[in-house]
């Protein structure tokens, strides 16, 4: 993503989850489980940086599809070619619904790849290098398959879609960005949503939420009810203060008619370098915002 500013833009151990094995002793099956998230997030990185046009990638993308597929009522891949010189990148949105009897659609997003080189690495040697994206890409990730798994276990009252979108962190400039969520936008028949909600690094130790300005201009009032509701949580992370605005995976939808807000932590000093690891992550921060998205689906706003 890039973070814009006043001037304009500023190129700034745990298991594998297991779906069948029994649940926490003071976890049920219907509440967000942080561990199981964080395990979510570990399992990603252990593939490696899931880079579009790898075998980490394709490996990645078919992990994810036959997770999902444990919990939802239909998961789909939605592929896509991105051209680039005399290359073509395959890549995939993986796309998930669960039902809901009530009118309103919600879209949860997040982005799974990882981006090709570590820009902002302080070192020049590493900036080539591919990132882990723990937190970049990886941690929205992680909080989407445990929501998933508690939709499964308690069905949402109203339609939820999930959308893992490709190639969100390819490029080096923005014209090469945002390509799972603009294909997504563009070919949204069967898919249609009310509004959306995006989440992308999520995971810091020292989460802060501050309102993504974006969001708040293209959606003040659910950005608005969004904020106010985890305030009325105790979840002192997400803070009523705007905060920068940032070119991300909901500009797209916000284009095509979904409200959507994103739900970002910025000020993460491991942005695009090397050292973006599961041990600058933590559980706790991935269940603030899991327990946000979960009393969203299950209270509404």
């Amino acid at each position: 993503m890039i973070i814009l500013g006043s001037d304009g833009l500023l190129l700034c151990t745990h298991s594998e989850p297991d779906s069948d094995s029994p649940p926490s002793l003071l976890v049920s099956d219907a509440t967000f489980d942080p561990e199981r998230a964080f395990a979510y997030l570990e399992k990603q990185c252990e593939f490696g940086a899931r880079v579009p046009g790898t075998p980490v990638h394709q490996e990645t993308g078919a992990y994810l599809f036959t997770e999902l597929e444990k919990f939802a009522d239909e998961v789909i891949f939605q592929p896509f070619e991105f051209r680039q010189q005399n290359q073509t990148i395959q890549m995939n949105n993986i796309l998930a619904r669960f039902g809901g009897d009530e009118s309103g659609t919600i879209l949860l997003a997040a982005h799974w790849d990882t981006r090709p080189f570590a820009d902002r690495d302080p070192h020049p040697a590493n900036r080539d290098t591919p990132i882990l994206g723990a937190n970049d890409g990886a941690s929205g990730v992680a909080v989407l398959l445990e929501v998933a798994r508690v939709l499964k276990a308690k069905p949402p009252p109203m339609p939820v879609i999930i959308a893992l979108f490709d190639g969100e962190d390819y490029g080096r400039t923005v014209s090469n960005m945002f390509l799972g969520s603009t294909h997504f936008a563009r070919n949204m028949s069967g898919w249609e949503a009310d509004f959306g909600v995006l989440l992308d690094m999520v995971g810091d130790r020292n989460l802060e939420l501050p309102i993504e300005r974006n969001s708040w201009n293209a959606a003040r009032e659910l950005t608005e009810a969004i904020w106010k509701r985890a305030e009325e949580m105790g979840l002192p992370a997400f803070q009523r203060r705007l905060g920068p605005a940032i070119m991300d995976d909901h500009l797209p939808l916000i284009r095509a008619g979904v409200p959507t807000i994103d739900i970002i932590d910025f000020d993460y000093p491991y942005w695009h370098t090397i050292e973006d690891t599961p041990d600058k992550c933590s559980a706790e921060s991935l269940g603030v915002v899991g327990r946000l998205i979960s009393d969203i689906i299950y209270s509404g706003l």
